[in-house]
């Protein structure tokens, strides 16, 4: 049975964070981000809002953030680092923070996936820190593997796609509550991120390179 707080009734469209054309997420909503690259997708959309961020990573996890690797996305002195020693406190950190409506932006670097119940909670209170507080936030959500999270509004899969004259990204939208499944390729350029061209070149994606670039803005690889 659902909590009694809980419903399921559908999230009219509202304003969103966007990438690049075509690539938004909604506002006061949790989404999905996966893939060896997902960090760096978590600074992309550092880089399309204002004012403070909260990165929750549990305390026991190795992979923390470098701000080196972070500068080239973002100014990391935007970040505030939350290094919850419980696993089950990961979650409830995001839940608080959304519910405030204080800040644009609320990362969860989590090892595993959360439970169906537990996204809809996020969802709650991210709508109730949209209404009653002073910004309208947005749950991004890290998952390892192929991510999975039940409930989530958007989920997304970004992987290194870099070759020796520029940095390259394959972003896939996997699931959507409103838009079908998609691919782009994007890069960097004087505007930000921008699509880019399908490369015509055969992607390695055992090279090591482009292996480590999942951990790049963890540990401040060029690649990141």
């Amino acid at each position: 049975m659902d909590h009694p707080l809980l419903s399921r009734r559908s999230h009219r469209a509202g304003p969103d964070v966007e990438l690049t054309t075509g690539i938004r997420l909604p506002l006061a909503r949790v989404h999905e981000a996966c893939g060896r690259a997902r960090r760096s997708f978590a600074m992309m959309i550092a880089a399309r809002t204002s004012g403070h961020v909260y990165w929750i990573a549990p305390s026991w996890t190795p992979d923390q953030l470098n701000p080196e690797g972070m500068r080239r996305f973002v100014d990391p002195a935007r970040f505030t680092h939350l290094g919850p020693t419980r696993p089950e406190d990961v979650l409830w950190c995001m839940e608080e923070i959304l519910r405030s409506g204080t800040v644009p932006l609320v990362v969860a670097d989590i090892p595993g996936l959360p439970g169906l119940t537990q996204v809809r909670r996020m969802h709650l209170a991210a709508e109730r820190g949209l209404e009653e507080g002073m910004c309208q936030p947005l749950g991004l959500l890290l998952t390892p593997g192929q991510g999975g999270a039940q409930g989530v509004e958007s989920r997304w899969r970004m992987e290194p796609r870099h070759d020796d004259t520029r940095e390259l990204w394959r972003l896939e939208r996997l699931r959507a509550r409103t838009d079908p499944q998609r691919t782009w390729h994007i890069t960097h350029g004087q505007q930000g991120f921008v699509p880019a061209p399908v490369p015509p070149w055969p992607v390695d994606t055992d090279h090591p390179q482009a292996a480590q670039d999942g951990y790049g803005a963890a540990q401040g690889i060029r690649r990141a």
